[in-house]
């Protein structure tokens, strides 16, 4: 065996970039497509080697709280063609790590994978991007309505609130790295997602990226009434059972008063 192919590093194109994988050189490098690690119940997933080399004999393997190691085919996904795995209907227990593995052993690089119930989900790249590429998350709910907002978390802290349901960091950097999550209009929230930046390869020297303009998240118009028509009912009907209980409570209290009274009257006269 030419002595190339082992020092072969893992390469997958995302997007605009080249990621050049994990340090342990490998021979093939598993790519989800769509390219993200949140799926909705019954989603469709692809699961492949690449295509870098003729990389037979390589299979995709997974493994799962309730079904332990498995390779594609063995009770789970079907394989396509050569080293690919289809999944065509995801369901919460296909929640695992993914990873190709050839029959000698050698293994490329774990995916995450996370099928959810979730009434919205989080898409970001499964696989780690490159130092300078421009990353798009988005904030996609399984249900869609009219003026929906979305919110965008980043290790616990709301980054940035819109209506686009999206967020795009331009020439991402190591500090961008870290948990991501979303919510929709009505407090739905999305599981988090770790997004990784591999500075080993860079599309362009940047030492700063720039995300887009901050939209801090304070109430918008458009929210603060959409929370006004919501809450207002609720805090009407509690104040009238607040005065109600308060009505009651003073008839009871002068009901006592009065037949104090009377029994005091009735005590003189006898």
């Amino acid at each position: 065996m030419a002595s190339w192919m082992a020092s072969f590093v893992c390469v997958a194109y995302l997007g605009n970039a080249w990621y050049h994988g994990e340090e342990q050189a490998v021979r093939a490098c598993l790519q989800v497509n769509p390219d993200r690690s949140q799926f909705f119940r019954y989603d469709n997933i692809s699961l492949s080697c690449g295509e870098q080399l003729n990389n037979t004999g390589w299979k995709v393997k997974r493994k799962t709280l309730a079904g332990g190691t498995r390779p594609c085919s063995s009770g789970w996904g079907y394989a396509s063609s050569g080293s690919t795995c289809i999944i065509g209907q995801t369901y919460p227990p296909d929640s695992g790590v993914y990873w190709c593995e050839s029959v000698s052993g050698e293994q490329s690089n774990v995916v995450n994978i996370t099928i959810t119930d979730q009434p919205v989900i989080l898409e970001s790249p499964a696989l780690p991007v490159s130092e300078g590429a421009t990353v798009t998350l988005h904030c996609t709910p399984e249900t869609k309505s009219f003026n929906q907002f979305f919110d965008f978390y980043k290790d616990g802290h709301c980054i940035k609130r819109n209506s686009t349901g999206e967020i795009t960091i331009k020439r991402v950097s190591k500090s961008d790295e870290g948990l991501y999550k979303c919510s929709i209009s009505g407090g739905e929230e999305s599981l988090g997602s770790w997004l990784a930046v591999d500075a080993s390869s860079q599309e362009f020297p940047s030492s700063t990226s720039a995300a887009e303009p901050a939209a801090p998240c304070s109430f918008s118009v458009l929210r603060l009434v959409f929370h006004l028509l919501v809450g207002t009912p609720y805090l009407v009907s509690t104040v009238l059972l607040g005065l109600i209980y308060r009505d009651r409570r003073r008839a009871a209290q002068n009901a006592a008063k009065r037949m104090s009274t009377d029994h005091v009257i009735m005590e003189m006269v006898v």
